[in-house]
């Protein structure tokens, strides 16, 4: 089954360190993809046509445009357009932190225009200000309807994470790749076992993740 070659030398470790690579990039992005996305989902249910112009541009080119085109649009293209020498890995973070600060601001604009509105006026009512309001009613039924979302969005992220293969990142999937080129001949059926091992890296990474997301629907539905 060619599961045999990622037993040879040090191809398990060269796997488990391109997973730690994809990890790395991954994390990195969903760290910045919270922050901004937060603060644009804010802004986008301000109302302000300008904000709403340029929001819904922004959200458009991120559902219509494919994440491997924008790597080659950041690594290839705006090098050459500026000059600028950008690494792999910070062309990665850019691309993704792009994509995923778009996903969570749309998240955020949700969760924030779903909140009834007797919901501020039960605090008005009760004599607390619109900062009170805010904090102590508001954010908790946010980050509640908020976090289960933002978890499913942290795995799709570390998944797409393969794509960056195509611009040179070894990660686990170009691990994976390489290890099956050099025992083409010895191992013949290599692949099938070095995907295999592959998928059960993803799966030991995103299933967690998953079941942590739908113990915090289940909780918080009621």
């Amino acid at each position: 089954m060619g599961i045999e070659v990622i037993f040879k030398g040090k191809n398990l470790v060269r796997l488990l360190a391109g997973l730690g690579a994809a990890m790395k990039i991954s994390l990195i992005s969903v760290a910045i993809s919270i922050v901004l996305g937060i603060a644009l989902g804010m802004l986008m249910t301000l109302k302000k046509p300008v904000i709403n112009v340029i929001t819904r541009i922004y959200l458009e080119i991120v559902r219509i445009m494919p994440q491997m085109v924008l790597l080659f649009i950041v690594f290839f293209g705006f090098t050459k357009l500026t000059g600028l020498n950008l690494s792999a890995e910070v062309s990665a973070v850019i691309v993704f932190s792009f994509w995923g600060t778009a996903e969570m601001a749309d998240l955020v604009r949700g969760c924030m225009i779903s909140i009834p509105a007797i919901q501020y006026e039960s605090s008005a009512a009760l004599g607390l200000g619109r900062l009170q309001t805010f904090i102590y009613v508001i954010v908790p039924q946010i980050v509640r309807r908020l976090l289960p979302l933002s978890i499913n969005l942290i795995t799709r992220m570390i998944k797409t994470t393969s794509l960056v293969m195509m611009i040179g990142i070894v990660e686990v999937l170009k691990v994976g790749q390489q290890i099956i080129e050099a025992n083409r001949k010895t191992a013949p059926n290599a692949a099938f076992g070095v995907f295999a091992v592959v998928f059960l890296l993803y799966f030991a990474v995103c299933w967690p993740i998953g079941r942590l997301s739908k113990y915090l629907e289940k909780k918080w539905e009621n």
